[in-house]
């Protein structure tokens, strides 16, 4: 862990240094993390395109309490179409699960995957709702 940080650290400062097109440098570091992280580990355009969100993010989590151990995904989406989040948001839940679960490689290595749709408030970005759902990965 700590050689992946170092090697991070020294990837940043090298590409702070260069005057490159910021998009070539946002690309290459996405593949870089794909590469430490796994294949599939960024969202998909396509979960993107579900519920036409305009953030995404993941956070891998493992937790062990009386020798149990707990793996859990966390894939955060934000700001999607409310009439899309509206009429069953259970279903697209279960549905941005099974196609990140398709997609990330590692994924059979969690137990669990929680989805978050998160809406923030334009006016107010302190305002914001939350809807949460999580689902055994074996179910997928």
């Amino acid at each position: 862990m700590l050689k992946r940080t170092l090697l991070l650290f020294a990837f940043s400062a090298l590409l702070g240094s260069c005057a490159c097109d910021p998009e070539d440098i946002a690309q290459s570091a996405m593949w870089g993390l794909e590469k430490m992280m796994g294949e599939g580990f960024m969202p998909s355009e396509e979960i993107k395109a579900l519920g036409k969100f305009q953030g995404v993010s993941v956070n891998l989590s493992q937790s062990t309490a009386d020798d149990v151990t707990e793996s859990t995904i966390f894939l955060k989406l934000e700001n999607g179409d409310p009439l899309i989040l509206g009429n069953q948001p259970e279903v697209l839940a279960r549905k941005c699960a099974e196609l990140y679960i398709r997609d990330f490689q590692d994924a059979r290595a969690y137990s669990l995957i929680t989805i978050q749709f998160i809406q923030t408030d334009p006016q107010n970005p302190e305002n914001y709702a939350m809807q949460e759902y999580t689902f055994e990965t074996k179910d997928f």
